[in-house]
């Protein structure tokens, strides 16, 4: 057959126009989200990153914290699906603040308070290393954006006050940096303006926005979320915060006592906002001046470690009031950095408030998010409006159990466990040995000594068979699972040979496990510690009279976790931490009253499975 050169050229291009225009046609058509199961879907239309609009913008707040006679403006940026340029589509945004995004300050010798001193002293001023700031126009951060705007998101970023091109001061837990975010939720409903620049500029507004939107992000970034939410913002529907750093006397100070975060020896709030201040370099010494060498150095009080006025209003607890948004609470029960406290008492409270809440456990450390497929069920709920029950779900508590992943919690109808009954310890004589735990208090136990003594850590003096420098009562071998889930309480009643002393409680697993292939649950059941100074309140110290006996009680970290059948339970009391606390010289003794001491744990099922 004779084929027609011409004819067959114009076939093809009837063909490859009817194919483009197909294309074409899917392109104009009007993109949208999609949901199954209650999740939004990644989908074709929105998974383009090549077309997707990135822009910035400086919102202009209510403050002014840098104190130059105009109001402070916060550095945003933005990421959003072309169709809402060009389709008038209107989003949900994510939205995550940090102070981190543009550099921070080099950890050098000096850098964090000398720990090396004794209790009630102050030690020698430290170092404070400059921040050099980095970052560039438009793009503040990547985070979120692969995971949510596929899914039908648009994603906000914003640098705290103080730090890259943001304007401000840092305050590490001020007013500015709870109403920063809130300014850019208010400019995303139309509440607050935006500029393409930092200092005058074109006016920029959020067009493509609906409004509605949700924040999430791990430590400090985490914490802005809950800072935002406190204000009571219109907006701002639902926060996922993950491993939360929601008081900072809880984070560098435990009932009375100076404590580090783990990790982190010697850090205290002023190291923290030197480590952040990557700000404008012209207003930093007047920062400096303002906020750090005057109102942290005046209010954070690294003698007795008091709980004051400084603390209180920057512990996010006090301000929950006006906290309308739903809340996904995020975090690690061996966490020893951001303790799980941070995110328990809030979420304690919002429960009490009304508010819809869950909590999300894991048992591994610092981080750690809940599995995407529940960050997008709440996200979807809140933000879209799509109906998956979320709010109606019985089960308020998911937990990682020991040896699963993050991925596999498993649910339960509230945190602590509703079935944990409070079953209290009492303490038998046995030092420099092994003292014991029994259900019942026996008679005439006396008093034991222990010595201080820093360079020896805690685990070395958990897996001592011997030792004069701690005390340590284990319970008999249990017979079946122990499931532990809530708040231990502990008191000691002491005798200090010194008007001050470090007091440090471990609950351990034993026998300590060091084989090959331990996990982060093996031994460290949970941590807490106290300053006997402080036995009548977390804002009164006094001085120890040495030799006469105080009771001092405290909660040690939120836990829940399964001891196995075979192991035995063992309070270990023992004085400076050699990771946490201030390191007294050696020699300090602690006498502890058998009698009058006790620790009580929260069993599930009570008596009946101890």
């Amino acid at each position: 057959m004779k084929i027609n050169k011409n004819s067959f050229c114009k076939t093809l291009f009837i063909i490859a126009f009817s194919f483009t225009t197909t294309i074409n046609a899917q392109e104009t058509k009007t993109a949208k989200p999609i949901f199954i199961d209650g999740e939004a879907q990644i989908i074709e239309a929105f998974n383009h990153p090549e077309k997707w609009i990135r822009h910035d913008l400086f919102v202009e707040t209510t403050f002014d914290s840098d104190k130059d006679g105009k109001l402070d403006r916060v550095h945003v940026d933005v990421t959003r699906p072309y169709q809402t340029e060009t389709q008038n589509l209107k989003l949900p945004v994510i939205y995550e603040s940090s102070p981190y995004y543009a550099g921070v300050a080099p950890d050098v010798d000096g850098v964090f308070w000398n720990v090396n001193h004794e209790l009630g002293e102050m030690a020698e001023e430290r170092v404070h290393p400059p921040v050099t700031r980095r970052g560039k126009r438009p793009i503040i951060s990547n985070s979120q954006v692969k995971t949510w705007v596929p899914r039908g998101y648009i994603v906000v970023h914003s640098s705290s006050p103080g730090t890259g091109f943001s304007q401000g001061s840092p305050t590490v837990g001020g007013k500015n940096e709870s109403l920063a975010p809130k300014a850019v939720i208010d400019w995303l409903n139309g509440r607050a303006k935006g500029f393409t620049e930092p200092e005058g500029g074109e006016e920029v507004k959020a067009f493509w926005s609906t409004g509605k939107v949700g924040m999430t992000g791990t430590s400090y970034n985490g914490t802005i979320p809950l800072a935002a939410a406190s204000t009571g913002v219109d907006g701002l529907k639902v926060i996922i915060p993950v491993a939360p750093n929601t008081s900072y006397y809880h984070y560098y100070r435990s009932n009375g006592l100076v404590r580090s975060p783990g990790g982190y020896l010697g850090e205290d709030i002023d190291v923290l906002y030197d480590y952040i201040h990557s700000g404008d370099e012209s207003k930093r010494a007047s920062n400096n001046a303002r906020v750090r060498d005057i109102e942290m150095k005046n209010g954070m009080d690294r003698v007795t470690g008091d709980y004051n006025v400084f603390w209180a209003g920057r512990d996010y607890l006090n301000q929950m009031d006006n906290m309308k948004a739903a809340l996904l609470m995020s975090h690690g029960f061996n966490d020893w950095n951001v303790m799980p406290e941070h995110s328990y008492r809030i979420y304690k409270k919002a429960k009490d408030m009304g508010l819809e809440t869950a909590i999300y456990y894991h048992q591994f450390g610092h981080g750690g998010p809940p599995p995407v497929a529940m960050m997008n069920k709440w996200f979807t709920h809140y933000l879209h409006g799509i109906d998956n029950d979320i709010e109606k779900d019985s089960n308020k508590a998911y937990i990682v159990r020991e040896g699963e992943s993050r991925s596999n919690p498993t649910a339960y109808k509230d945190y602590p466990n509703q079935e944990a009954k409070p079953v209290t310890l009492y303490l038998t004589k046995g030092a420099p040995e092994f003292g014991g735990l029994t259900l019942e208090p026996q008679k005439k136990q006396g008093k034991e000594t222990l010595t201080d003594n820093y360079t020896i850590n805690g685990e070395t003096l958990a897996q001592a068979t011997t030792s004069n420098n701690r005390l340590l009562y284990v319970t008999p071998t249990l017979t079946k699972d122990v499931h532990i889930s809530g708040l231990a309480q502990v008191t000691v009643t002491l005798a200090s040979s010194k008007p001050a002393a470090n007091l440090s409680v471990w609950l351990v697993s034993l026998p300590w496990n060091n084989n090959e292939g331990t996990i982060i649950t093996d031994n460290i059941i949970t941590r807490g510690w106290a300053d006997p100074q402080n036995y009548k309140s977390i804002t009164e110290s006094e001085p120890l009279k040495p030799g006469k006996f105080y009771k001092v009680t405290f909660n040690l970290q939120p836990d829940d976790q399964v001891i196995k059948a075979g192991q035995q339970i063992g309070l270990m009391i023992f004085s400076s931490d050699k990771d946490f606390t201030l390191h007294p010289k050696p020699g300090t003794e602690l006498t502890v009253d058998l009698n009058k001491t006790s620790i009580t744990l929260p069993i599930v099922n009570g008596l009946s499975k101890f």
